[in-house]
This record gives C-alpha cells, structure tokens and sequence, in this order.
C-alpha cells in the first residue's frame, strides 16, 4: 500500500489535467534586469534559473540572483558572513533548515547598495576556483 501511495503522489506532482507541468520559477524581473545591467560584459556570465530565482554565475560560480522570495541571493566569503550580517536588511540564507555561512539575503536597499553587492557577489565569484565549489 505505501508503495502505491508514493508513486500517485509522484504523479499528481508530475501532471497537471493530464498534461507535464512544471511549477514556473518566480522572481522580479526589474530585480534581474538591475543586476543584468551591473554584471553586463563580465567575463564568463552565464544566468541559470535555480533556488527559485534567476542566478548570475561567474565561470559556473553564483554570485548573485534575483531571488524567488524577494531581494537578493549574494554569495559572499564564508569568513565575512558575520561582519556583513550586522545591516538590518541582511540575513544568512536558510536552506533545508540550515543557516548557511557564505550565502546571504539582502531585502530591498538603495542603489548604491544595491550595486555594493552585486558587486561583492561578482567579486566573489571571481576568486573561486572556475566552476568549483570554492571556500
């Protein structure tokens, strides 16, 4: 009987009305377009869809991205996260239920601190191994 159950949950996420449906990736779109105008030219750029959101990777590194639930995804030193959570719009990204060191949110902040981390995120990227894990 569990067996059962397991493959027509698998199903119902599977098909929608009888059709393939796959859950559309939800993210602001002038949020994607802000930092597709920061990171334009950048060597190595590539965007990918992941985590929810639109990712902008350095050499196959995330650096930053629009996040599904709003603001930013910023890939930051691990070392560093500490000191950077001291702004109030900052917090440690929660994964599985796991607060992650070296992978911060950052809530809506004006331009200037907008492109500080974008930046810091690029940055970041950057001095990691190319398409490696780094850190």
């Amino acid at each position: 009987m569990r067996r059962a159950v397991r493959i027509q949950f698998r199903a119902a996420r599977l098909f929608v009305g009888g059709q393939r449906h796959t859950p559309a990736m939800a993210y602001d779109e002038d949020l994607a377009d802000r930092i597709r105008a920061l990171v334009a030219g950048e060597p190595g750029l590539t965007e990918k869809r992941m985590f929810g959101g639109l990712a902008f990777l350095i050499d196959g590194n995330l650096a930053v991205s629009a996040s599904g639930q709003g603001g930013l995804m910023v890939r930051v030193d691990p070392a560093e996260t500490e000191s950077l959570l001291d702004e109030p719009t900052v917090r440690r990204m929660v994964m599985r239920g796991r607060e992650l060191n070296g992978w911060l949110r950052v809530e809506s902040v004006d331009d200037d601190a907008f492109e500080t981390w974008v930046r810091r995120g690029v940055a970041y990227a950057r001095s990691l191994r190319a398409g490696g894990r780094g850190g």
